[in-house]
């Protein structure tokens, strides 16, 4: 998988960002770290340059947060209960965190989007909450873009200090590609397995 991203950088460049940070955020097979820390070793190697890397890759990440806003928007949070006491394993939540989320998103106001950026595991679900509850879309999409940005500006330097300082990164590169992809699903398999279902009230 660590090469098909390799590929893809190599093949569209700054469009192959966008393209896989968007997909990333829609439906995540690769974790954000991996493409934008390719990214910034591509950038080290002298193939790309650091600020059109975050910026295409900050548009990806808020495009594809702007799918999860528009789905929260067109759905609504009462349209929304049904559908998670039914694939509430698979998402791996059910409605009494929707409930913790969406008022606590409403409590705090929209800086909650901001700071969810920095969340590995919220950082895309939050979205739902802010369409949800019509937060106005500039908002949505400055906050997002602001956070995603320097997230992404975090990832693509720890690319570029790796591939500044290790010459034969490359037999480590698919290695740990591989055990971030690993982590996640095992992650996430666990979530489902000890998922408990708990009614809201």
């Amino acid at each position: 998988m660590t090469d098909l991203v390799v590929q893809w950088i190599a093949w569209g460049g700054y469009l192959g960002i966008f393209l896989l940070m968007a997909l990333e955020n829609i439906f995540p097979p690769i974790p954000s770290e991996v493409i934008m820390g390719l990214g910034g070793i591509a950038v080290a190697r002298g193939q790309m340059d650091m600020v059109p890397l975050v910026v295409w890759g900050t548009a990806g990440t808020t495009a594809g947060n702007l799918f999860w806003y528009e789905i929260g928007r067109r759905m609504g949070y009462a349209r929304f209960r049904p559908f998670v006491e039914r694939h509430g394993r698979w998402l791996t939540l059910d409605w009494e965190d929707v409930e913790r989320i969406h008022t606590y998103f409403q409590r705090q106001g929209g800086w909650v989007v901001f700071v969810f950026r920095f969340m590995p595991t919220f950082r895309t679900m939050i979205s739902l909450p802010a369409g949800m509850t019509a937060m106005p879309l500039w908002r949505f999409l400055l906050w997002t873009f602001l956070g995603s940005a320097i997230w992404n500006v975090i990832l693509g330097g720890a690319g570029y200090y790796l591939g500044t300082r290790f010459a034969a990164l490359d037999r480590y590169v698919a290695p740990v590609g591989i055990v971030l992809m690993a982590a996640a699903v095992i992650v996430y398999v666990y979530r489902v397995v000890t998922w408990h279902y708990r009614r809201g009230h």
